[in-house]
Protein backbone atom coordinates (compact mmCIF):
# COMPACT_ATOMS: atom_id res chain seq x y z
CA UNK A 1 0.00 0.00 0.00
CA UNK A 2 2.78 2.44 0.92
CA UNK A 3 4.51 1.99 -2.46
CA UNK A 4 1.21 2.48 -4.29
CA UNK A 5 0.44 5.57 -2.19
CA UNK A 6 3.82 7.15 -2.90
CA UNK A 7 3.48 6.35 -6.59
CA UNK A 8 -0.02 7.86 -6.79
CA UNK A 9 1.05 11.02 -4.93
CA UNK A 10 4.08 11.59 -7.16
CA UNK A 11 2.31 10.84 -10.46
CA UNK A 12 -0.77 12.90 -9.61
CA UNK A 13 1.36 15.87 -8.59
CA UNK A 14 3.36 15.70 -11.77
CA UNK A 15 0.24 15.41 -13.92
CA UNK A 16 -1.59 18.30 -12.36
CA UNK A 17 1.48 20.51 -12.24
CA UNK A 18 2.04 20.07 -15.95
CA UNK A 19 -1.62 20.84 -16.65
CA UNK A 20 -1.61 23.91 -14.40
CA UNK A 21 1.26 25.41 -16.38
CA UNK A 22 -0.83 25.36 -19.63
CA UNK A 23 -4.56 26.15 -19.91
CA UNK A 24 -5.95 26.03 -16.38
CA UNK A 25 -4.80 29.57 -15.54
CA UNK A 26 -7.12 30.97 -18.22
CA UNK A 27 -10.22 30.03 -16.21
CA UNK A 28 -10.77 30.68 -12.53
CA UNK A 29 -13.61 28.15 -12.53
CA UNK A 30 -11.30 25.39 -13.66
CA UNK A 31 -8.56 26.51 -11.30
CA UNK A 32 -10.90 25.98 -8.35
CA UNK A 33 -10.96 22.29 -9.32
CA UNK A 34 -7.19 22.26 -8.77
CA UNK A 35 -7.70 23.44 -5.19
CA UNK A 36 -9.93 20.46 -4.47
CA UNK A 37 -7.45 18.15 -6.21
CA UNK A 38 -4.67 19.53 -4.05
CA UNK A 39 -6.85 19.06 -0.98
CA UNK A 40 -7.28 15.39 -1.91
CA UNK A 41 -3.52 15.08 -2.32
CA UNK A 42 -2.95 16.54 1.15
CA UNK A 43 -5.47 14.06 2.59
CA UNK A 44 -3.70 11.15 0.85
CA UNK A 45 -0.35 12.43 2.07
CA UNK A 46 -1.63 12.58 5.66
CA UNK A 47 -2.97 9.03 5.37
CA UNK A 48 0.46 7.91 4.16
CA UNK A 49 2.18 9.70 7.04
CA UNK A 50 -0.17 8.11 9.58
CA UNK A 51 0.53 4.67 8.13
CA UNK A 52 4.26 5.27 8.30
CA UNK A 53 3.98 6.60 11.85
CA UNK A 54 1.99 3.51 12.86
CA UNK A 55 4.68 1.27 11.41
CA UNK A 56 7.40 3.33 13.07
CA UNK A 57 5.55 3.11 16.39
CA UNK A 58 5.60 -0.70 16.18
CA UNK A 59 9.33 -0.66 15.46
CA UNK A 60 9.85 1.81 18.32
CA UNK A 61 8.00 -0.45 20.79
CA UNK A 62 10.06 -3.42 19.63
CA UNK A 63 13.31 -1.46 20.08
CA UNK A 64 12.31 -0.22 23.55
CA UNK A 65 11.37 -3.71 24.75
CA UNK A 66 14.62 -5.16 23.45
CA UNK A 67 16.61 -2.28 24.92
CA UNK A 68 15.20 -3.07 28.37
CA UNK A 69 15.83 -6.80 27.85
CA UNK A 70 19.41 -6.21 26.70
CA UNK A 71 20.13 -4.01 29.71
CA UNK A 72 18.96 -6.79 32.04
CA UNK A 73 20.79 -9.53 30.15
CA UNK A 74 24.10 -7.65 29.93
CA UNK A 75 24.39 -7.46 33.73
CA UNK A 76 24.91 -11.23 33.91
CA UNK A 77 24.90 -12.80 30.40
CA UNK A 78 25.65 -16.35 31.53
CA UNK A 79 23.14 -16.22 34.35
CA UNK A 80 20.49 -14.74 32.05
CA UNK A 81 20.97 -17.41 29.38
CA UNK A 82 21.14 -20.08 32.07
CA UNK A 83 17.36 -19.84 32.30
CA UNK A 84 15.85 -22.07 29.59
CA UNK A 85 13.07 -19.61 28.74
CA UNK A 86 15.54 -16.79 28.11
CA UNK A 87 17.72 -19.05 25.97
CA UNK A 88 14.71 -20.17 23.93
CA UNK A 89 13.46 -16.61 23.43
CA UNK A 90 16.89 -15.45 22.21
CA UNK A 91 17.03 -18.20 19.60
CA UNK A 92 13.44 -17.49 18.57
CA UNK A 93 14.11 -13.77 18.14
CA UNK A 94 17.18 -14.33 16.00
CA UNK A 95 15.52 -17.04 13.90
CA UNK A 96 12.08 -15.52 13.32
CA UNK A 97 11.25 -12.20 14.96
CA UNK A 98 14.12 -10.16 13.52
CA UNK A 99 13.06 -11.47 10.12
CA UNK A 100 9.52 -10.28 10.80
CA UNK A 101 10.89 -6.85 11.75
CA UNK A 102 12.77 -6.66 8.47
CA UNK A 103 9.62 -7.64 6.59
CA UNK A 104 7.64 -4.98 8.42
CA UNK A 105 10.13 -2.27 7.43
CA UNK A 106 10.32 -3.35 3.80
CA UNK A 107 6.80 -4.58 3.10
CA UNK A 108 3.41 -2.97 2.74
CA UNK A 109 2.23 -1.38 6.01
CA UNK A 110 -1.18 -2.99 5.56
CA UNK A 111 0.42 -6.47 5.59
CA UNK A 112 3.34 -6.15 8.03
CA UNK A 113 2.50 -7.00 11.61
CA UNK A 114 5.27 -7.28 14.18
CA UNK A 115 4.57 -9.95 16.75
CA UNK A 116 6.75 -9.47 19.79
CA UNK A 117 5.66 -11.90 22.47
CA UNK A 118 7.25 -13.44 25.49
CA UNK A 119 7.40 -17.16 26.23
CA UNK A 120 3.63 -17.48 25.97
CA UNK A 121 1.18 -19.84 24.33
CA UNK A 122 2.59 -19.14 20.84
CA UNK A 123 5.98 -20.47 21.96
CA UNK A 124 4.41 -23.52 23.57
CA UNK A 125 2.48 -24.05 20.35
CA UNK A 126 5.66 -23.83 18.23
CA UNK A 127 7.42 -26.35 20.48
CA UNK A 128 4.39 -28.62 20.23
CA UNK A 129 4.53 -28.41 16.43
CA UNK A 130 8.20 -29.44 16.48
CA UNK A 131 7.34 -32.47 18.63
CA UNK A 132 4.42 -33.25 16.30
CA UNK A 133 6.65 -33.16 13.21
CA UNK A 134 8.92 -35.69 14.95
CA UNK A 135 5.87 -37.91 15.68
CA UNK A 136 6.52 -37.33 19.40
CA UNK A 137 2.83 -37.20 20.32
CA UNK A 138 3.46 -37.40 24.07
CA UNK A 139 5.35 -34.09 24.15
CA UNK A 140 3.00 -32.63 21.54
CA UNK A 141 0.20 -33.19 24.03
CA UNK A 142 2.11 -31.56 26.89
CA UNK A 143 3.03 -28.43 24.93
CA UNK A 144 -0.38 -28.02 23.29
CA UNK A 145 -2.18 -28.40 26.63
CA UNK A 146 0.05 -25.70 28.11
CA UNK A 147 -0.60 -23.42 25.11
CA UNK A 148 -4.35 -23.98 25.46
CA UNK A 149 -4.24 -23.32 29.20
CA UNK A 150 -2.45 -20.01 28.73
CA UNK A 151 -4.83 -19.00 25.95
CA UNK A 152 -7.83 -19.84 28.16
CA UNK A 153 -6.33 -17.61 30.86
CA UNK A 154 -6.66 -14.65 28.52
CA UNK A 155 -3.23 -14.27 26.95
CA UNK A 156 -3.14 -12.49 23.60
CA UNK A 157 -1.81 -14.64 20.79
CA UNK A 158 -1.62 -15.03 17.03
CA UNK A 159 -2.67 -18.67 17.29
CA UNK A 160 -6.28 -19.59 18.10
CA UNK A 161 -7.84 -22.33 20.22
CA UNK A 162 -9.15 -24.18 17.16
CA UNK A 163 -5.66 -24.75 15.77
CA UNK A 164 -4.31 -25.91 19.13
CA UNK A 165 -7.26 -28.26 19.69
CA UNK A 166 -6.74 -29.74 16.22
CA UNK A 167 -3.17 -30.77 17.07
CA UNK A 168 -4.10 -31.78 20.61
CA UNK A 169 -6.97 -34.12 19.73
CA UNK A 170 -4.96 -35.94 17.07
CA UNK A 171 -1.85 -36.36 19.24
CA UNK A 172 -4.00 -37.84 22.03
CA UNK A 173 -5.68 -40.19 19.54
CA UNK A 174 -2.25 -41.37 18.38
CA UNK A 175 -1.53 -42.40 21.97
CA UNK A 176 -4.64 -44.59 22.02
CA UNK A 177 -6.87 -42.40 24.22
CA UNK A 178 -10.02 -42.30 22.12
CA UNK A 179 -12.37 -40.81 24.72
CA UNK A 180 -10.11 -37.82 25.44
CA UNK A 181 -9.47 -37.30 21.72
CA UNK A 182 -13.23 -37.27 21.16
CA UNK A 183 -13.79 -34.74 23.96
CA UNK A 184 -11.24 -32.32 22.50
CA UNK A 185 -12.72 -32.76 19.01
CA UNK A 186 -16.19 -31.87 20.32
CA UNK A 187 -14.74 -28.81 22.05
CA UNK A 188 -13.12 -27.77 18.75
CA UNK A 189 -16.42 -28.11 16.87
CA UNK A 190 -18.20 -25.89 19.41
CA UNK A 191 -15.80 -23.14 18.37
CA UNK A 192 -15.87 -23.93 14.64
CA UNK A 193 -18.70 -26.21 13.57
CA UNK A 194 -17.58 -26.12 9.93
CA UNK A 195 -14.07 -27.44 10.59
CA UNK A 196 -13.78 -30.13 7.92
CA UNK A 197 -11.07 -32.30 9.49
CA UNK A 198 -12.67 -32.17 12.94
CA UNK A 199 -16.03 -33.26 11.55
CA UNK A 200 -14.38 -36.20 9.84
CA UNK A 201 -12.45 -37.08 13.00
CA UNK A 202 -15.61 -36.88 15.11
CA UNK A 203 -17.33 -39.58 13.06
CA UNK A 204 -14.21 -41.74 12.96
CA UNK A 205 -13.51 -41.44 16.71
CA UNK A 206 -17.13 -42.23 17.59
CA UNK A 207 -17.06 -45.29 15.33
CA UNK A 208 -13.78 -46.55 16.79
CA UNK A 209 -14.93 -45.92 20.36
CA UNK A 210 -18.22 -47.81 19.81
CA UNK A 211 -16.28 -50.68 18.26
CA UNK A 212 -13.88 -50.73 21.22
CA UNK A 213 -16.68 -50.65 23.81
CA UNK A 214 -18.51 -53.48 22.05
CA UNK A 215 -15.36 -55.64 22.04
CA UNK A 216 -14.80 -54.92 25.75
CA UNK A 217 -18.39 -55.90 26.58
CA UNK A 218 -18.03 -59.26 24.84
CA UNK A 219 -14.61 -60.24 26.17
CA UNK A 220 -14.11 -62.90 28.85
CA UNK A 221 -13.10 -61.93 32.45
CA UNK A 222 -9.55 -63.25 31.95
CA UNK A 223 -9.17 -61.25 28.76
CA UNK A 224 -10.50 -58.18 30.53
CA UNK A 225 -7.92 -58.52 33.32
CA UNK A 226 -5.19 -58.99 30.72
CA UNK A 227 -6.35 -55.87 28.84
CA UNK A 228 -6.39 -53.79 32.03
CA UNK A 229 -2.88 -54.96 32.83
CA UNK A 230 -1.67 -54.06 29.33
CA UNK A 231 -3.39 -50.69 29.64
CA UNK A 232 -1.54 -49.97 32.92
CA UNK A 233 1.77 -51.03 31.37
CA UNK A 234 1.15 -48.79 28.37
CA UNK A 235 0.36 -45.91 30.72
CA UNK A 236 3.61 -46.48 32.61
CA UNK A 237 5.55 -46.40 29.35
CA UNK A 238 3.78 -43.29 28.04
CA UNK A 239 6.28 -40.80 26.71
CA UNK A 240 9.17 -43.27 26.81
CA UNK A 241 10.91 -43.67 23.42
CA UNK A 242 11.20 -47.08 21.77
CA UNK A 243 14.99 -47.17 22.18
CA UNK A 244 14.75 -46.44 25.92
CA UNK A 245 17.41 -48.39 27.83
CA UNK A 246 16.76 -49.73 31.35
CA UNK A 247 19.87 -47.90 32.58
CA UNK A 248 18.34 -44.60 31.49
CA UNK A 249 15.59 -44.86 34.09
CA UNK A 250 18.20 -45.09 36.84
CA UNK A 251 20.18 -42.28 35.24
CA UNK A 252 17.14 -40.01 35.24
CA UNK A 253 16.26 -40.93 38.82
CA UNK A 254 19.76 -40.03 39.99
CA UNK A 255 19.59 -36.72 38.10
CA UNK A 256 16.34 -35.93 39.94
CA UNK A 257 18.05 -36.56 43.27
CA UNK A 258 16.36 -39.93 43.81
CA UNK A 259 19.59 -41.87 44.20
CA UNK A 260 20.41 -44.86 46.35
CA UNK A 261 20.76 -43.87 49.99
CA UNK A 262 23.75 -45.24 51.85
CA UNK A 263 23.19 -47.24 55.01
CA UNK A 264 24.25 -45.45 58.22
CA UNK A 265 27.06 -47.97 58.56
CA UNK A 266 28.49 -47.10 55.14
CA UNK A 267 28.03 -43.39 55.75
CA UNK A 268 29.99 -43.67 58.98
CA UNK A 269 33.04 -44.64 56.92
CA UNK A 270 32.99 -41.40 54.93
CA UNK A 271 35.08 -38.56 56.35
CA UNK A 272 36.19 -34.99 55.77
CA UNK A 273 39.87 -34.41 56.46
CA UNK A 274 42.89 -32.21 55.90
CA UNK A 275 45.32 -34.09 53.67
CA UNK A 276 49.03 -33.45 53.13
CA UNK A 277 49.33 -36.29 50.58
CA UNK A 278 51.66 -38.44 52.66
CA UNK A 279 53.82 -35.59 53.81
CA UNK A 280 54.15 -33.68 50.56
CA UNK A 281 56.29 -30.57 51.36
CA UNK A 282 53.83 -28.24 49.67
CA UNK A 283 50.92 -29.36 51.85
CA UNK A 284 52.54 -29.83 55.25
CA UNK A 285 51.68 -26.30 56.34
CA UNK A 286 48.67 -25.84 54.06
CA UNK A 287 46.91 -29.19 53.67
CA UNK A 288 44.07 -29.63 51.18
CA UNK A 289 40.45 -30.09 52.25
CA UNK A 290 39.35 -33.59 51.31
CA UNK A 291 35.82 -35.02 51.50
CA UNK A 292 34.73 -38.59 50.78
CA UNK A 293 31.75 -38.61 48.39
CA UNK A 294 31.45 -42.40 47.92
CA UNK A 295 33.18 -45.53 49.13
CA UNK A 296 33.00 -48.08 46.26
CA UNK A 297 34.30 -46.82 43.90
CA UNK A 298 36.12 -44.32 46.03
CA UNK A 299 35.19 -40.80 44.92
CA UNK A 300 36.88 -37.92 46.70
CA UNK A 301 36.10 -34.21 46.50
CA UNK A 302 38.81 -31.58 47.04
CA UNK A 303 37.54 -28.21 48.20
CA UNK A 304 38.97 -24.83 47.14
CA UNK A 305 41.06 -26.43 44.41
CA UNK A 306 40.76 -23.45 42.04
CA UNK A 307 40.38 -19.77 42.86
CA UNK A 308 37.90 -17.49 41.09
CA UNK A 309 40.73 -15.74 39.22
CA UNK A 310 42.13 -19.07 37.98
CA UNK A 311 38.67 -20.15 36.84
CA UNK A 312 38.20 -16.87 34.99
CA UNK A 313 41.55 -17.29 33.23
CA UNK A 314 40.77 -20.84 32.12
CA UNK A 315 37.42 -19.67 30.73
CA UNK A 316 39.10 -16.82 28.84
CA UNK A 317 41.57 -19.23 27.25
CA UNK A 318 38.91 -21.79 26.35
CA UNK A 319 36.04 -19.63 25.07
CA UNK A 320 37.50 -18.75 21.63
CA UNK A 321 38.15 -22.45 20.94
CA UNK A 322 34.94 -24.04 22.18
CA UNK A 323 33.62 -26.54 19.65
CA UNK A 324 30.85 -29.13 19.81
CA UNK A 325 32.12 -32.07 21.88
CA UNK A 326 32.74 -35.31 19.97
CA UNK A 327 32.85 -39.03 20.72
CA UNK A 328 34.73 -41.92 19.15
CA UNK A 329 32.66 -43.77 16.54
CA UNK A 330 33.57 -47.49 16.84
CA UNK A 331 32.36 -48.21 13.29
CA UNK A 332 34.35 -45.53 11.46
CA UNK A 333 37.12 -44.99 14.01
CA UNK A 334 36.59 -41.23 13.69
CA UNK A 335 35.46 -38.54 16.09
CA UNK A 336 31.87 -37.44 15.58
CA UNK A 337 29.13 -35.49 17.37
CA UNK A 338 26.39 -37.47 19.12
CA UNK A 339 22.96 -36.70 20.59
CA UNK A 340 24.00 -38.28 23.89
CA UNK A 341 26.82 -35.76 24.40
CA UNK A 342 25.62 -32.17 24.21
CA UNK A 343 28.29 -29.65 25.17
CA UNK A 344 31.17 -27.64 23.75
CA UNK A 345 34.78 -28.27 24.70
CA UNK A 346 38.30 -27.01 24.17
CA UNK A 347 41.77 -28.32 25.04
CA UNK A 348 44.47 -26.32 26.85
CA UNK A 349 48.15 -27.26 26.88
CA UNK A 350 50.45 -26.50 29.80
CA UNK A 351 52.77 -24.27 27.74
CA UNK A 352 49.93 -21.92 26.73
CA UNK A 353 49.60 -20.16 30.05
CA UNK A 354 51.21 -20.39 33.52
CA UNK A 355 47.77 -20.97 35.08
CA UNK A 356 47.26 -24.19 33.07
CA UNK A 357 50.75 -25.39 33.99
CA UNK A 358 50.06 -24.60 37.65
CA UNK A 359 46.79 -26.57 37.58
CA UNK A 360 48.54 -29.61 36.08
CA UNK A 361 51.25 -29.48 38.74
CA UNK A 362 48.67 -29.12 41.49
CA UNK A 363 46.87 -32.25 40.25
CA UNK A 364 50.14 -34.18 40.28
CA UNK A 365 51.02 -32.98 43.78
CA UNK A 366 47.64 -33.96 45.23
CA UNK A 367 47.16 -37.31 43.47
CA UNK A 368 50.79 -38.38 43.48
CA UNK A 369 50.36 -39.45 39.84
CA UNK A 370 52.53 -38.42 36.90
CA UNK A 371 50.63 -36.02 34.61
CA UNK A 372 53.37 -35.79 31.97
CA UNK A 373 51.63 -38.54 29.99
CA UNK A 374 48.12 -37.27 30.75
CA UNK A 375 45.88 -35.67 28.18
CA UNK A 376 45.70 -31.90 27.92
CA UNK A 377 43.28 -30.09 30.20
CA UNK A 378 39.82 -30.36 28.63
CA UNK A 379 37.40 -27.50 29.33
CA UNK A 380 33.69 -28.12 28.71
CA UNK A 381 30.68 -25.82 28.82
CA UNK A 382 27.16 -27.24 29.14
CA UNK A 383 24.27 -24.91 28.28
CA UNK A 384 20.62 -25.52 29.11
CA UNK A 385 19.90 -29.17 28.30
CA UNK A 386 23.61 -29.97 28.02
CA UNK A 387 24.40 -33.53 29.10
CA UNK A 388 26.62 -36.58 28.59
CA UNK A 389 24.80 -39.89 28.94
CA UNK A 390 26.30 -42.90 30.82
CA UNK A 391 29.80 -43.86 29.65
CA UNK A 392 33.18 -45.10 30.84
CA UNK A 393 36.32 -42.96 30.86
CA UNK A 394 38.76 -45.83 30.45
CA UNK A 395 39.95 -46.69 26.95
CA UNK A 396 43.24 -47.76 25.35
CA UNK A 397 45.31 -44.85 24.02
CA UNK A 398 48.94 -44.29 23.00
CA UNK A 399 50.18 -43.80 26.56
CA UNK A 400 48.09 -46.56 28.09
CA UNK A 401 44.61 -46.63 29.52
CA UNK A 402 43.01 -43.76 31.42
CA UNK A 403 43.92 -44.82 34.95
CA UNK A 404 42.12 -41.95 36.70
CA UNK A 405 39.86 -38.92 36.18
CA UNK A 406 40.26 -35.50 37.79
CA UNK A 407 37.09 -33.42 37.30
CA UNK A 408 36.99 -29.72 38.24
CA UNK A 409 33.73 -27.81 38.72
CA UNK A 410 34.24 -24.23 37.55
CA UNK A 411 30.70 -23.01 38.25
CA UNK A 412 27.71 -23.64 40.44
CA UNK A 413 24.58 -24.87 38.67
CA UNK A 414 21.14 -23.60 39.71
CA UNK A 415 19.39 -26.85 38.81
CA UNK A 416 20.69 -30.10 37.35
CA UNK A 417 24.22 -30.80 36.14
CA UNK A 418 25.20 -33.50 38.64
CA UNK A 419 27.77 -36.19 37.89
CA UNK A 420 26.05 -39.51 38.58
CA UNK A 421 27.43 -43.05 38.74
CA UNK A 422 24.63 -45.24 37.43
CA UNK A 423 26.05 -48.61 38.49
CA UNK A 424 26.33 -47.73 42.18
CA UNK A 425 23.77 -44.92 42.55
CA UNK A 426 26.16 -42.14 43.53
CA UNK A 427 25.48 -38.49 42.67
CA UNK A 428 28.06 -35.70 42.95
CA UNK A 429 26.68 -32.18 42.63
CA UNK A 430 28.64 -29.24 41.16
CA UNK A 431 30.28 -26.81 43.54
CA UNK A 432 32.41 -24.03 42.11
CA UNK A 433 36.14 -24.34 42.77
CA UNK A 434 36.01 -27.98 43.90
CA UNK A 435 37.39 -31.06 42.13
CA UNK A 436 36.49 -34.75 42.33
CA UNK A 437 38.85 -37.65 41.72
CA UNK A 438 38.39 -41.37 41.10
CA UNK A 439 40.32 -44.29 39.63
CA UNK A 440 38.90 -45.79 36.43
CA UNK A 441 41.10 -48.91 36.70
CA UNK A 442 41.80 -51.37 39.45
CA UNK A 443 45.44 -51.62 40.51
CA UNK A 444 45.61 -54.75 38.36
CA UNK A 445 44.96 -52.61 35.28
CA UNK A 446 41.47 -53.98 34.68
CA UNK A 447 38.61 -51.54 34.11
CA UNK A 448 36.39 -50.77 37.09
CA UNK A 449 32.87 -51.01 35.65
CA UNK A 450 31.37 -49.42 38.73
CA UNK A 451 32.81 -46.08 37.49
CA UNK A 452 30.24 -45.84 34.69
CA UNK A 453 29.00 -42.27 35.01
CA UNK A 454 27.08 -39.49 33.29
CA UNK A 455 26.67 -35.71 33.29
CA UNK A 456 23.04 -34.86 34.06
CA UNK A 457 21.23 -32.29 31.89
CA UNK A 458 21.53 -28.69 33.00
CA UNK A 459 17.98 -27.51 33.75
CA UNK A 460 18.64 -23.95 34.87
CA UNK A 461 22.01 -22.25 34.85
CA UNK A 462 25.33 -22.73 33.16
CA UNK A 463 27.86 -25.49 33.82
CA UNK A 464 31.60 -25.13 33.33
CA UNK A 465 33.92 -28.05 34.06
CA UNK A 466 37.47 -29.05 33.20
CA UNK A 467 39.01 -32.46 33.49
CA UNK A 468 42.34 -34.21 33.34
CA UNK A 469 42.52 -37.82 32.17
CA UNK A 470 45.61 -39.40 33.69
CA UNK A 471 47.18 -42.34 31.81
CA UNK A 472 48.88 -45.55 32.95
CA UNK A 473 52.34 -44.79 31.58
CA UNK A 474 54.48 -43.10 34.18
CA UNK A 475 52.58 -44.59 37.13
CA UNK A 476 54.58 -47.84 37.34
CA UNK A 477 56.18 -46.86 40.64
CA UNK A 478 53.46 -44.48 41.83
CA UNK A 479 50.55 -46.91 41.76
CA UNK A 480 51.96 -50.40 41.71
CA UNK A 481 50.19 -53.21 39.90
CA UNK A 482 48.62 -56.12 41.79
CA UNK A 483 48.01 -59.71 40.75
CA UNK A 484 44.34 -59.81 41.75
CA UNK A 485 41.96 -58.59 39.08
CA UNK A 486 39.67 -56.60 41.37
CA UNK A 487 42.34 -55.00 43.62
Amino acid sequence: MELRSVWCVVMTCLFHTSCADKDFFTSIGQMTDLLYTEKDLVTSLKDYIRAEEGKLEQVKKWAESLDLLSATASQDPEGFLGHPVNAFKLMKRLNTEWGELESLVLKDVSDGQLRYVAFLDIDCFELGKIAYSDADYYHTELWMEQALKQLDEGEQSTVDSVTILDYLSYSIYQQGELERALDYTKRLLKLDSSHQRANGNLKYFEYQLAKQQKAEAEEAPNDKAKREREKREASDKKGIPADYLPERRKYEQLCRGEGIKMTPRRQSRLFCRYSDNNGHPLYLLGPVKQEDEWDRPRIVRYHEFLSDSEIQKVKELAKPRLRRATVHDPQTGKLTTAHYRVSKSAWLAAYEDPVVDKINQRIEDITGLNVKTAEELQVANYGVGGQYEPHFDFGRLGTGNRIATWLIYMSDVSSGGATVFTDVGAAVWPKKGTAVFWYNLFASGEGDYSTRHAACPVLVGNKWVSNKWIHERGQEFRRRCTLKESD
